[in-house]
């Protein structure tokens, strides 16, 4: 266990490319301004189905 922890502790040090600074900071701007596009998306969505089914079975009882 003590070897695996070595060794991966060795892989990111010394052989995994990082982004720089600026590019982490886009890429975090951008997935956060995609992830509140998906959201609105998702609750528009939600709000219509639900005036949808409202709106049926007060078709329903009448």
């Amino acid at each position: 266990m003590v070897d695996y922890i070595k060794e991966s502790y060795n892989e990111l040090k010394n052989h995994v490319t990082w982004t720089s600074w600026s590019e982490a900071q886009r890429l975090t701007v951008l997935v956060a301004v995609f992830s509140v596009v998906l959201a609105l998306a998702v609750w528009g969505v939600d709000t219509v189905f639900s005036k949808l089914i409202s709106l049926y079975f007060e078709w329903i009882k009448s």
